[in-house]
């Protein structure tokens, strides 16, 4: 009876000393809940916003431009500060044809590691960067990979960001470089309203997301579907603000 006593005191113990994991980050339910992260929205409106990571690029960019304006497409782009201070002028065509220049970072250095005070450092060149630029404030951060934890989100929140990621099933996969058909099958398989779709204007070889772009846009405007900009698809649920607390 001791013996069993003593293993229950033992128990109880180890019970309320256990470490508690402080950073570890939450799950998508909690930061949905505070508006900070954004992976997608619900509604029913046939509309999808098309984002593109790492560029500008001096070649892919402006053919990805050329071919969202033959669609009447509007997009997102999660620009490299370091790369758009050396394509600047294309990053003012990105805006001047009314698509939206977001952060990506400065150096588009894995955040995996890194403290909040690095993390806001790598958002704040990007923000003076783009922002002189463009001459508008960007207000979503897109981390490198996708890879968050309470940290980034934190450090995003106090630089005045949000978090935007994608849709977990429209991660066209064209940084694999998977094959026009493959890209276009990833995308189109599985699109609903309200989709962040991710796709890449830099950062390796793109031609065949060039090649499968105007099919994916092409498809999807057959089914009365219309590309917007993650302002303009947050703007369906009236959280194109982020929350004051």
């Amino acid at each position: 009876m001791r013996t069993l006593l003593m293993c229950i005191v033992c128990i109880f113990l180890l019970s309320i000393l256990q470490p508690i994991e402080s950073n570890a980050a939450k799950g998508r339910k909690e930061f949905e809940q505070t508006g900070n992260v954004i992976w997608d929205i619900p509604t029913r409106k046939k509309i999808v916003a098309i984002t593109f990571d790492d560029g500008p690029h001096a070649v892919y960019t402006p053919e990805i431009l050329s071919i969202l304006e033959e669609y009447n497409a509007k997009a997102t782009f999660f620009v490299v500060g370091s790369r758009a201070e050396n394509y600047k002028s294309i990053v003012r065509r990105e805006v001047g044809a009314g698509h939206e220049v977001e952060n990506h970072t400065f150096t588009h250095h894995s955040l995996s590691g890194m403290s909040s005070k690095e993390v806001q450092e790598e958002i704040q060149k990007a923000h003076q960067t783009i922002t002189s630029i463009t001459n508008q404030r960007p207000t979503f951060f897109r981390p490198v990979g996708g890879l968050y934890n309470d940290a980034v989100v934190d450090a995003a929140v106090d630089e005045g960001y949000r978090v935007v990621l994608w849709s977990w099933h429209q991660d066209s996969k064209d940084w694999q470089q998977p094959g026009v058909d493959k890209i276009v099958k990833n995308v189109l398989s599985g699109v609903r309203p309200g989709d962040v779709v991710l796709f890449h204007d830099a950062g390796g070889n793109r031609t065949q997301t060039i090649k499968a772009l105007p099919i994916i846009l092409s498809h999807l405007q057959k089914q009365g579907y219309k590309f917007v900009t993650v302002s303009q698809l947050l703007q369906q649920t009236g959280h194109d603000k982020i929350p004051s607390f």
